[in-house]
């Protein structure tokens, strides 16, 4: 099993962007020293919460500074550009890496944004992701000069073609014919996975549902494996999960108590959030506990996998157990309110739970 990370990244607003932004820079390259092999960043527009505006901008600040992670948008929120500059800017980040690009999509997942941009209705926001990532596509296998018809965004070069010139041709990626597609879930049985499978694409399973709700991702995509005839492959699917790990089991427990500290933060944002959308019902630890009886205590006590190492090596093996073979933990990376402790967390999980870890994956692998 690979290891990566996965940062959305959520930040308490009130923390310096400066300082954040300069974190979330060294938690990449230092995922990178450590031999991690994804690193997956958000973006958003009308969030300071959320404040990295584009990540393929965040992730070329890191290239020079890295050499073998890969970078994973999380996600390239499709309908909220047109998919020409998004044809145009992903070939020129591929190209930047050397094709260490994963090309997350999805059709966007921030209210705010959706205000913003006009694009409330989430059928049409699923219905415009669809057309722009195959109008992508069709962009990077022709030109120069486009004739792409498309509802939303019709794609039209025919006048102002110069060949000679390099005029009327839309960049194509490193990778060819394109970078692979992944897309995240996060609602449980998902037609986004089954669609996602039908379409040859990989997933992701995110971090901010219980753990129980997860194997069903593999069963939709598996549906989807099953509709278009496609053996399954579970190395293309990536869960992510918050893990925080510590030389002693009381600096976890004290962090995890801390109603200060940002693992709190992060939990509560996502108990408001969801409280106000009506699925509240996606972190609780128990379904029979009301909404007004959740406390922030049991959300992250039972969505957190914290402690030593071989505590967090405990809990990892027991979820393995629960979701069956996949091929990347990812780790969610949360903001450096105690930068040492984070720094250390990495540390120890890629150098002593994630070797033990395969080790029990390999005695598994044997035993079938």
């Amino acid at each position: 099993m690979k290891l990566g990370m996965f940062m959305m990244p959520l930040h308490n607003p009130a923390r310096s962007l400066t300082d954040v932004l300069a974190e979330d820079r060294e938690a990449v390259i230092l995922a990178d020293g450590l031999g991690m092999t994804e690193a997956w960043c958000g973006e958003h527009i009308s969030s300071t919460a959320e404040p990295i505006a584009s990540c393929l901008m965040f992730f070329a600040s890191v290239i020079a500074q890295t050499k073998n992670i890969n970078f994973a948008s999380g996600v390239l929120n499709l309908p909220q550009q047109h998919p020409s500059q998004v044809a145009a800017q992903v070939a020129n980040f591929d190209h930047m890496s050397l094709g260490r690009y994963i090309m997350g999509i999805g059709p966007g997942g921030l209210v705010s944004d959706f205000e913003l941009l006009g694009l409330r209705d989430e059928a049409q926001r699923r219905e415009m992701m669809l057309e722009a990532i195959e109008t992508i596509h069709k962009i990077w296998s022709g030109g120069p000069g486009y004739d792409i018809e498309a509802k939303h965004w019709p794609v039209k070069i025919k006048d102002g073609v110069f060949p000679h010139l390099g005029i009327g041709q839309i960049c194509k990626p490193y990778q060819q014919p394109y970078p692979k597609v992944c897309v995240s879930i996060v609602s449980p049985h998902s037609s986004s996975a089954t669609n996602a499978a039908e379409r040859g694409w990989e997933m992701v399973s995110a971090n901010f549902i219980q753990s129980r709700y997860i194997q069903s991702h593999w069963q939709a995509y598996l549906k989807g494996c099953e509709n278009v005839q496609r053996r399954p492959d579970p190395g293309v699917w990536r869960i992510a999960r918050s893990i925080l790990v510590t030389d002693d089991p009381r600096r976890a427990e004290d962090y995890i108590a801390d109603p200060e500290a940002g693992l709190s933060f992060y939990f509560k944002y996502f108990m408001d959030l969801y409280r106000s959308r009506g699925i509240l019902k996606m972190l609780k630890p128990d379904l029979e506990v009301s909404d007004d009886d959740l406390t922030l205590d049991e959300v992250i006590r039972s969505m957190v996998t914290f402690g030593d190492a071989a505590s967090v090596l405990d809990q990892l093996v027991a979820l393995g157990e629960l979701w069956g073979g996949f091929g990347t933990l990812l780790m969610v990376g949360h903001d450096w309110d105690d930068g040492p402790l984070w720094r250390r967390s990495m540390t120890l999980l890629a150098e002593d739970v994630m070797p033990k870890l395969n080790q029990h994956l390999d005695s598994w692998a044997a035993a079938e």
